[in-house]
């Protein structure tokens, strides 16, 4: 392609509608839906390098292993009545210091949290960070801000326990919860390993009221699982204290509906149209909608379908074996969300 193909206005005819304009009024920001609008090549991105952030998880580095094109991560999401803000990392730490924010979820939730960390280590170089892990809690900490990023795995926000019968999901019960007090931002994600099936569940039983089933209905599930979480928020959390986010369900592209594509491999453009509503984006506003607390709704879902071509595919590894369309390279898809992030926050 010319370098006029990276012309910063240059919009990909593809123009993405949300679910719902609103989850209860929560999701707009002065009147302007940002989770509706379109995929537009801008040659002022990536919002950073991935040779910029030296912790990044070898799984996002798409560049380091070994993929050739770049186009992917020159994207930027512009809504259809309104301009997102230019993310600004320092204002962004100036804004959140003194504060502590915890993502909570399975590896879509590290994507975000990781690209989050990489973004405002790139706004602020010579800002020194610490980052660690401990009993599954990861931690990254700028003292100059006093501000501190998390990330809690918890791929079903409800407890999945070890025990003599096997491996337990309890849709009423949330023992992790405890982790959660005192935080100042909570981001929560939770769909990817509801899927799962065959050697891959990660379950033996399901126990729910009292009840207890070798498996059912995953949505059944989910939703369950939804309310249990929702009603700890609602009973728990300070909204003058504590702001929610729900990062939404971030689609995989393992088979492509309305598309010849097989899955995302080989896959460099976006697609024209995202597909049919996701079925858990739409248990998902249901339960939001039902809440007493405003938890706000990351709508990654519509926009992220169409972005077939910002998977690791075969540059999960090295040895280009696996091909992987659930995550995200890195600096890519996430940066966006954590863009419309930072307008919800600031």
């Amino acid at each position: 392609m010319g370098g006029a193909y990276f012309l910063a206005a240059f919009v990909v005819l593809v123009s993405i509608t949300s679910l719902s304009t609103h989850v209860d009024g929560k999701i707009a920001r002065k009147g302007c839906d940002i989770f509706q609008g379109n995929w537009v090549l801008d040659s002022s991105y990536p919002l950073y390098e991935s040779w910029q952030c030296p912790f990044i998880e070898e799984q996002f580095d798409c560049r380091k292993n070994g993929r050739p094109d770049m186009e992917y991560a020159k994207y930027r999401w512009q809504p259809s009545g309104c301009k997102l803000p230019r993310f600004n990392g320092v204002e962004l730490l100036r804004k959140l210091k003194g504060k502590e924010v915890m993502f909570v979820g399975d590896s879509l939730s590290l994507n975000q949290w990781q690209s989050l960390t990489c973004m405002l280590h790139v706004a602020a170089p010579q800002a020194f960070y610490t980052s660690q892990t401990i009993d599954g809690l990861s931690t990254f900490t700028f003292p100059e801000y006093d501000v501190s990023l998390k990330f809690s795995r918890n791929a079903f926000l409800v407890d999945i326990k070890s025990e003599e019968r096997g491996r337990v999901l309890r849709l009423d019960s949330i023992s992790t919860a405890k982790f959660w007090r005192g935080m100042n931002v909570l981001i929560f994600d939770s769909w990817h390993w509801w899927i799962h099936t065959g050697r891959k569940q990660p379950w033996d039983w399901v126990v729910y009221e009292n009840t207890t089933v070798k498996d059912m209905n995953r949505l059944v599930a989910y939703e369950r699982a939804l309310n249990t979480w929702a009603k700890w928020i609602d009973s728990n959390v300070d909204p003058t204290k504590t702001q929610v986010f729900f990062q939404g369900v971030s689609p995989d592209h393992d088979s492509v509906q309305g598309s010849s594509a097989a899955n995302c491999g080989g896959q460099t453009q976006p697609l024209k149209r995202p597909g049919s509503p996701h079925p858990a984006e739409v248990v998902l506003e249901n339960v939001l909608r039902s809440m007493g607390k405003p938890v706000y709704l990351l709508n990654i879902t519509r926009l992220s379908q169409v972005r077939i071509d910002g998977h690791p595919s075969v540059y999960v590894h090295g040895g280009h074996k696996d091909m992987d369309c659930s995550h995200w390279c890195l600096s890519g898809v996430p940066d966006i969300w954590n863009q419309l992030l930072y307008t919800m926050l600031i």
